[in-house]
């Protein structure tokens, strides 16, 4: 078993926040830890992982391990025009890198030859769902201005703000690298939310949708707000349209300040039942 076929594993073995997993990789490597998780190597303490929290572990992963078939994963991903892209690939987005909690692996399907762009040349838009027309307005202009200067826009795919601005992306396309990238909270076997799909499928034209979750994956509440810190990663700057105190917009944006991103956000009408925010996130 190669180390792509390992980490293929892990995307479905191991949830994005599970800290003793990343922890395991980070000490023996994916091919090992996989070993471990799986109980084909028989398990071992380390330093910053104490027994008591290895063996509560592997009871969490244990009912996943028989239904880890990575070969049909990858065949799975190439059947639907993507693959699976690993650290050092040739198109890794080394944005990621930046994050203390990288993915192992990122599931993509589209136009992969575009490549993905360095964060200095994508922006992320982010913002409610149910957002007002003025939120649904200025996250056009910004979009479509933003793709016609060449720089990819990056959203969730999501009903309101992310709809918004991956449409006027695409309006705005000059044709030239991706317009616009959609990060996805499972995978990528079904657009999420479905009501998306036709849209999904106009970015993979001449841009990307991706997950660093498996295909079957099914979005979850803790999904989504982990995937927030991706969206921030491949972006150079998060701006938040429009956001509700307590939306996860507001996660995307701490991500990105985490990881020295720069962060803005677009003032509103303070009559909105939204929290439209009108200072720059530090």
């Amino acid at each position: 078993m190669n180390d792509r076929i390992a980490r293929a594993a892990l995307t479905r073995l191991f949830e994005p926040n599970d800290t003793v997993g990343r922890t395991l990789v980070g000490r023996l490597g994916a091919y090992a830890a996989l070993r471990l998780a799986t109980g084909t190597q028989p398990a071992h303490t380390l330093s910053d992982v104490t027994a008591e929290e290895l063996a509560d572990a592997l009871k969490r992963w244990a009912p996943r391990v028989p239904d880890l078939d990575p070969e049909k994963d990858l065949a799975t991903i190439e059947r639907l025009g993507g693959g699976f892209l690993i650290p050092g690939d040739e198109h890794w987005p080394t944005g990621l890198d930046d994050l203390p909690d990288a993915p192992f692996g990122l599931w993509y399907r589209g136009n992969i030859g575009n490549g993905i762009p360095a964060p200095s040349n994508c922006a992320a838009l982010a913002g409610s769902r149910d957002c007002t027309s003025y939120g649904a307005a200025v996250t056009g202009d910004i979009a479509y201005s933003l793709a016609q200067r060449g720089i990819c826009v990056i959203a969730g795919l999501a009903y309101g703000i992310d709809a918004h601005a991956h449409r006027a992306a695409l309006a705005g396309s000059t044709g030239e690298g991706p317009a616009t990238i959609a990060v996805l909270a499972g995978g990528l076997d079904r657009d999420y939310p479905s009501g998306n799909a036709d849209l999904a499928a106009a970015i993979r034209c001449n841009g990307l949708t991706l997950s660093e979750l498996p295909p079957g994956a099914a979005p979850s509440r803790a999904r989504f707000l982990y995937r927030n810190r991706i969206i921030a990663a491949l972006a150079g700057v998060t701006c938040v349209v429009e956001a509700r105190w307590r939306s996860g917009a507001l996660d995307t944006a701490h991500h990105a300040e985490t990881i020295a991103r720069h962060v803005a956000a677009v003032p509103g009408s303070v009559h909105s039942v939204i929290c439209v925010l009108s200072t720059v996130l530090r």
